[in-house]
């Protein structure tokens, strides 16, 4: 068994707590705890998480639950494992709270870690240099339905790259696989998270842009558009050393879009509330290494434009 806190407890990190959780019912988690939003939290405290699916509805309870690091410090609970389950547009901000709050010293002295988000260059955006931090992906489907509430919308893979503890390893196999939920370690893990760049590259930004659900990237008028991006974000994979396909990865973003053609994307709903999106670490990765092998990426710098001006569109004097 294992002791690990969920930080930034949303919808996957949510999900991710039921997963690695034995508490159902009305008996209380001891070993998994999280870390959210207040209203998310003070729910959980008092009725339980919601995980609501096909097959109907659980509640999970966690005797550890907390909204601030000032919270978590000094509560004894000492994780194994933080997996960190936040947007990228709140890493750096966790990287701060994290090393600023004197937890480093204290419960999580001992602690690995583990990135679980869309997007690269997420490590360096974190900025715990000299830990233990590796990265992960998943293309699960799930939503924040409301406080202490969330919703399976579609089972995918989770990947992370080897290197934690074998301990931690076994204990997440070994409870993904009793909730019949997909997990690799993988050794080729810069390959998975490749292959979710391209596809986030792709549908994230056209659906915000033009405000549909996935299905709208199948759209034959936009065929040409998904074709360009994919070819871009392909020669700088390439020219960071790992060759794809452009034809099979194009197959692989419609299919995606296929199998979830009737869910919002996260840039989407991000754009819908108001919120930035996680484009810099998207669309914006890839025009960073473009520039860094001399390359041009243009129809990725167009989408980047187009999104950040929606992003900007609300805020007091901003002219569009």
């Amino acid at each position: 068994m294992a002791k690990v806190l969920i930080y930034g407890a949303g919808a996957i990190g949510s999900l991710m707590a039921c997963l690695l959780s034995c508490g159902r019912g009305g008996q209380p988690e001891d070993e998994i705890a999280l870390l959210g939003r207040r209203s998310h939290i003070e729910a959980i405290q008092k009725s339980g998480l919601a995980f609501r699916s096909s097959e109907g509805q659980e509640i999970f309870r966690f005797r550890n639950c907390f909204f601030s690091s000032n919270q978590l410090r000094g509560s004894g609970f000492a994780p194994d494992l933080v997996l960190i389950t936040v947007k990228t547009t709140g890493l750096a901000q966790v990287g701060e709270e994290i090393r600023s709050s004197g937890l480093l010293e204290g419960e999580l002295k001992d602690s690995q870690f583990v990135l679980l988000m869309n997007g690269m260059g997420n490590v360096e955006r974190l900025g715990l240099f000299g830990r233990k931090v590796f990265q992960g992906i998943t293309s699960t489907g799930v939503v924040h339905s409301g406080p202490g509430q969330i919703e399976l919308r579609g089972r995918g893979k989770t990947v992370i790259e080897v290197g934690l503890d074998e301990g931690i390893s076994q204990f997440m196999l070994r409870r993904f696989h009793e909730n019949e939920f997909d997990l690799e370690f993988a050794l080729d893990f810069r390959r998975h998270q490749w292959n979710k760049l391209f596809a986030n590259a792709v549908i994230n930004p056209i659906t915000a842009l033009c405000g549909r659900r996935n299905g709208v990237v199948l759209s034959p008028h936009l065929k040409p558009t998904v074709r360009v991006v994919v070819k871009e974000c392909v020669s700088v994979a390439e020219a960071e050393g790992i060759a794809f396909d452009p034809e099979e990865v194009l197959k692989s973003i419609c299919s995606v879009a296929s199998s979830t053609r009737d869910n919002t994307s996260s840039m989407l709903q991000d754009i819908r509330s108001g919120r930035r999106t996680e484009i810099d670490s998207i669309n914006g990765y890839v025009i960073c290494l473009a520039m860094k092998h001399g390359l041009e990426a243009p129809l990725n710098q167009t989408l980047c434009s187009l999104v950040w001006s929606l992003q900007e569109r609300d805020q007091p004097g901003t002219e569009v």
